[in-house]
């Protein structure tokens, strides 16, 4: 890293942190200020003791100048040993009280760090959906796991540590004047360097370290895209792509961190001297008070000792500093998270009825690049719709739209003559609801895992939700709904996680469900049966099934095939067929051959 470099700053933060975004440093500022007036009752009794202990120290260097002077003039062993009797006794009372002082601060920097995760959570699951899918996982893990742990090494260790420095440096500078102005004055001559060397390196590192942080989370993406499609990405031969990804982002994260491993090795070799100028001064200026007549051999070696005590404090805060810098970096970005624009103005109005209608829709990921155009569907309430089509059609987006995931960009999509991005988030959960093929399995029972769609469901319609989806395997687990699973429990296979979340979707009881390949985990004979099952558990409900599996279609009540983000054939099973277009080629593909009209699909 040249110089030039570290002078010309860091590069543009990555687009990731744009739909992410970051705090500014007033809202920082304005949030650290109010975690601290949060606990005013702690914080006064942290800022006492403290300041009691840093009172305690700073008897001893005025009682040895004393001393000093004393033996100068001659005194008695009776003195000498009283002086360092109530030396010893100061600094006893300085080791209890900084014992005490150190731990109420820990405790208050707990209460602040449990609150802030706290209000971090909300934040991370008041998260507009659309944002979360357009931002991807590497950033958001990243702020939640990496920045969580850097601020709270900040509010654990830097923050304590910051406040002992202020409050003994307060003093010791108090101690200091009342020595004597005269001996008081060569201290400053370290404060240019100090003053000069922090301000140049303050105006750089916040930006280093967001840099840094972003850096990591491209590593994070990057790294998590390759684990998850780690069967494609053999199958396609991608390895040298995904190998030089990993290279560009770590290269990228070696950059970050060397701009601000930099921006140190300039601001502390100045720090350092920094230090050490105002105890030579204040030695020779003194020395030549003393010859001069203007300051005592007492006064002398209080403020020098009172001088070298000062660059601990001093030296504490300028070295947490760039801890806080850190800290405040990764504040900036956990803050940040709550900056994210929202998707949807929840309104007042209801739907009047079931009816999910979509005119002239058009959505983009990008601008200018749309990804479906026009598209006109009218979803009959209770009716099975199956969307086919070649991958990349548009099939998923058109299902998140539906499910109110996305916003179209134009046109209207309404639920019973509302819009349905418009709806508060539980309104929505309860009219329309989706599951796709991926699926988490969150640390607790199955029980947990299961009634998290509807907390107040009983144990009868636990186990007809779980016999609705063929999950008899949880009645065979060691504690049955009780049993752990996720992290550090028992682990579930991708086609029990998949029921899992089936089970779910029966218990939320929406009237519309959009299931996005949600049986692509089981092998086709068993998702068969299952789809039946569950066309039998949801009769009554409008299903609109994204399948590759075409078995699904020929069960529906009408077929939407979408190709280039566009509806182009819709109709029933048959129709389609005689019709001759893209899904009678799509159905003879996939069942080897052209068929009769009535014929039923093959089992895999």
């Amino acid at each position: 890293m040249t110089e030039d470099a570290v002078a010309d700053g860091p590069p543009r933060i990555p687009a990731h942190d744009r739909i992410l975004p970051v705090a500014t440093p007033a809202q920082v500022r304005a949030y650290a200020r109010r975690l601290t007036v949060a606990y005013p009752g702690q914080l006064a009794l942290a800022l006492s003791l403290h300041g009691l202990a840093a009172v305690s120290g700073l008897v001893a260097p005025r009682l040895l100048g004393e001393l000093v002077e004393d033996v100068r003039h001659g005194t008695s062993h009776w003195t000498v040993d009283r002086i360092a009797l109530t030396i010893a006794v100061f600094i006893v009372a300085q080791g209890v009280l900084m014992r005490y002082a150190v731990y109420v601060s820990a405790r208050l920097g707990e209460k602040v760090l449990a609150r802030l995760r706290e209000e971090f959570v909300d934040r991370v699951l008041e998260l507009p959906l659309s944002t979360v899918e357009r931002a991807g996982t590497g950033d958001l893990i990243t702020r939640t796991s990496r920045d969580v742990d850097v601020l709270s090494r900040s509010v654990r260790h830097a923050v304590p540590e910051t406040l002992i420095a202020l409050v003994t440096g307060a003093f010791a500078v108090g101690a200091l004047l009342l020595v004597g102005p005269l001996t008081a004055l060569p201290c400053l001559v370290g404060v240019p360097l100090l003053w000069g060397g922090t301000k140049w390196y303050l105006a750089r590192a916040r930006a280093g370290y967001l840099w840094e942080n972003a850096a990591w989370g491209s590593v994070t993406a990057g790294l998590t895209e390759t684990v998850e499609g780690a069967r494609t990405v053999e199958a396609l031969c991608l390895e040298d792509r995904r190998v030089a990804r990993t290279n560009t982002d770590i290269a990228g994260a070696w950059a970050a961190e060397r701009y601000t491993l930099g921006l140190r090795t300039v601001w502390f070799p100045m720090v350092e001297v920094g230090y050490v100028l105002p105890v030579v001064a204040t030695l020779l200026v003194g020395g030549l008070l003393y010859i001069w007549g203007l300051a005592s051999l007492a006064q002398v070696t209080a403020a020098t000792l009172y001088v070298q005590q000062l660059i601990d404090p001093l030296d504490r805060l300028l070295s947490w500093i760039d801890e806080l810098q850190v800290g405040g970096a990764s504040l900036a970005r956990l803050l940040g998270v709550s900056e994210a624009r929202a998707d949807r103005t929840p309104t007042t109005a209801r739907p009047a009825g079931e009816r999910i209608v979509l005119d002239d829709v058009r959505y983009a990921y990008r601008a200018g690049h749309d990804v479906l155009h026009g598209v006109d569907l009218r979803l009959r309430p209770g009716e099975r719709l199956a969307m086919v089509g070649p991958s990349g059609a548009g099939k998923s987006t058109l299902g998140r739209l539906i499910a109110g995931i996305l916003r179209p960009r134009t046109g209207s999509l309404k639920v019973g003559g509302v819009p349905l991005a418009d709806l508060p988030l539980e309104d929505l959960r309860g009219h329309v609801a989706l599951v796709t093929q991926e699926h988490h399995v969150f640390k607790g029972t199955v029980r947990d895992n299961l009634l998290m769609a509807r907390p107040e469901a009983t144990e009868e319609e636990a186990a007809t939700a779980l016999a609705a989806v063929e999950a008899d395997w949880v009645a065979e687990l060691p504690d049955g709904l009780d049993t752990q699973v996720g992290t550090g429990g028992l682990a579930l296979s991708p086609a029990q996680a998949q029921q899992l979340a089936l089970a779910r979707l029966v218990l939320a009881d929406p009237h519309t469900l959009v299931l996005d390949e949600a049986t692509s985990l089981l092998d086709p004979r068993a998702a068969r049966h299952l789809e039946r099952t569950l066309s039998a558990v949801l009769a009554g409900r409008t299903v609109v099934a994204i399948a590759h599996r075409l078995h699904t279609a020929h069960d529906a009540d009408r077929v939407a095939v979408v190709e280039d983000g566009r509806i182009t054939e819709l109709g029933r099973h048959e129709e389609l067929i005689a019709a001759r277009g893209s899904y009678a080629a799509l159905w003879d593909s996939w069942h080897g051959g052209p068929v009769e009209r009535d014929a039923v699909p093959r089992e895999a």
